[in-house]
């Protein structure tokens, strides 16, 4: 009695592993199939018959080639492998396989074979097959897409190198070895700063060093060194190489060669040097004309000799006053060339040299019925230069401001303090400069007045003067509205006034 029931205990004992082993098959997320010497299939979990669309009644019993395609089998050799699992009690690598069920699309496969055995003897054979159809799509979607980056980078006619976090560079594509003359294999393990000036070393360091704490991308223009010793101009853009984790790792560099830009520009200012120069020419041959016209008329009436004394005399005036008219004009033409050959800076008080500026042009102002209003700070403004040419640039913007408004208007003046510089803008209610003229006002001899009321120096010796300031000078003008001008100068602190 005690033998039946140890027995009936020790075979629900049996009867609950075998569940146990058949739920843990079934929860494993690989197809496991134990096949047998024979070569037919003993057990198969629910993976197997879930993925290959069979049932256990069509599998268990059945031999390998009734369960898999014969193709698959030959393909790769699998009966084979099998059989020499279990005659060496060995396992075998792992291989992939393609397998497909019938009304299922093609699966991809990573099987492995282990030896199965009981009692120390190998009864059989386990086969492992994991889909991995999903991850090697993956792989080759990455595949492509590193693919195309890739070609993107070798196919941009920019050059594209990247460094890690010391400046060593990893990659140079392409185009950084046609401009460079340095092959890829011949840059690696160098450093970015290698191929730069000596100059620029210390500045490219620290940008390399601190590329993790900019917001932006950093843009400098550095020559790269060629592998024939000379430097070409490069724009760069500097970036921050990421990792997975958003961290930090290296620079992405971006360089444009500006060879062809600069030659462009180069013969972009050639031309406009040429195009001044002819404004000039011109300028110079129409100003010089009538006094030159004016003197030869002169001359041949003296060289008459049926001509009273005082029409001599009046001859001779007009000569007189024709070569003093030529002398102003050649001695503005070489202020504007060199405004400061034979003069001394001073600290300026220019508020209080705008005031007396404007004292000068009251009288003209009332003739045209021009109301004028003027706004100073209360402190002191100074400024280092040379105070009869800084009266010279505010005379020449009151006076062209007071001739756009021939019919009335308002002049203002308004001095301000900005940080560590002076602003000073002048502004008029006239007649305005079409868009078409204002790129052209500071021109030599370019002038928009009526012929014979200036030289057309008066704006591009205002240019010049500030220039030799350290200031800037600016227009805007609204046609038929008024214009602005402004003049910005260094401010200086302390010290006397001249």
């Amino acid at each position: 009695m005690e033998d039946k029931t140890l027995n009936a205990a020790g075979h629900d004992l049996s009867g609950r592993y075998e569940r146990l082993y058949a739920m843990l098959l079934d929860a494993i997320p690989s197809s496991v199939l134990l096949i047998d010497q024979n070569m037919c299939i003993v057990s198969a979990n629910r993976n197997f018959l879930e993925k290959g669309r069979r049932t256990l009644a069509n599998t268990i019993g059945y031999r390998l080639e009734e369960v898999f395609p014969t193709v698959i089998l030959d393909q790769m050799d699998i009966t084979k492998r099998i059989r020499q699992v279990i005659e060496k009690n060995q396992p075998a690598k792992g291989e992939r396989m393609t397998y497909r069920a019938p009304g299922v699309p093609i699966r991809t496969y990573y099987y492995s074979i282990l030896p199965f055995t009981w009692q120390g003897q190998v009864e059989g054979a386990i086969l492992l097959m994991d889909d991995v159809t999903e991850q090697v799509r993956l792989s080759e979607e990455v595949r492509r897409v590193e693919q195309h980056l890739a070609s993107i980078v070798e196919s941009a006619s920019d050059i594209i190198l990247s460094t890690d976090r010391k400046g060593m560079i990893l990659t140079w594509n392409t185009a950084a070895e046609r401009l460079s003359g340095y092959a890829a294999t011949e840059v690696m393990e160098s450093y970015f700063t290698d191929f730069c000036t000596d100059e620029d070393r210390k500045d490219i360091h620290n940008i390399l060093s601190r590329i993790d704490t900019r917001k932006y991308a950093q843009m400098k223009e550095y020559p790269l060194r060629t592998k024939k010793g000379m430097f070409i101009p490069v724009s760069w853009v500097f970036s921050p190489r990421k990792d997975s984790s958003n961290q930090t790792v290296g620079v992405v560099a971006v360089g444009r060669d500006l060879t062809e830009r600069q030659k462009f520009e180069t013969e972009l200012h050639q031309s406009q040097k040429f195009a001044a120069l002819g404004v000039m020419a011109g300028g110079i041959a129409h100003e010089i004309r009538n006094p030159l016209a004016i003197c030869s008329s002169s001359a041949q009436f003296l060289m008459e000799e049926d001509g009273t004394p005082e029409f001599r005399r009046e001859c001779t005036e007009k000569i007189h006053k024709g070569i003093q008219r030529t002398s102003v004009i050649i001695e503005n033409l070489l202020k504007y060339s060199h405004p400061s050959t034979t003069t001394r800076t001073t600290l300026v008080n220019l508020a209080s040299l705008i005031k007396e500026t404007l004292t000068l042009v009251t009288y003209h102002a009332n003739i045209f019925k021009i109301e004028m209003t003027s706004s100073f700070p209360e402190e002191p403004i100074m400024v280092e230069g040379v105070a009869t040419l800084l009266q010279q640039v505010f005379m020449n913007l009151f006076l062209n401001a007071i001739n756009a408004m021939p019919t009335g208007g308002r002049l203002g003046i308004d001095v301000k303090m900005d940080h560590s510089e002076v602003r000073v803008q002048v502004t008029d209610t006239g007649c305005g400069i079409s868009p078409r003229e204002i790129g052209k006002i500071f021109d030599p001899f370019y002038t928009t007045s009526t012929v014979g009321k200036g030289t057309g120096l008066g704006l591009s010796l205002c240019y010049s003067i500030v220039k030799q300031h350290q200031g800037t000078i600016d227009a805007e003008s609204v046609e038929g509205q008024g214009s602005v001008f402004t003049v910005k100068l260094p401010a200086r602190f302390g010290g006397e006034e001249s």
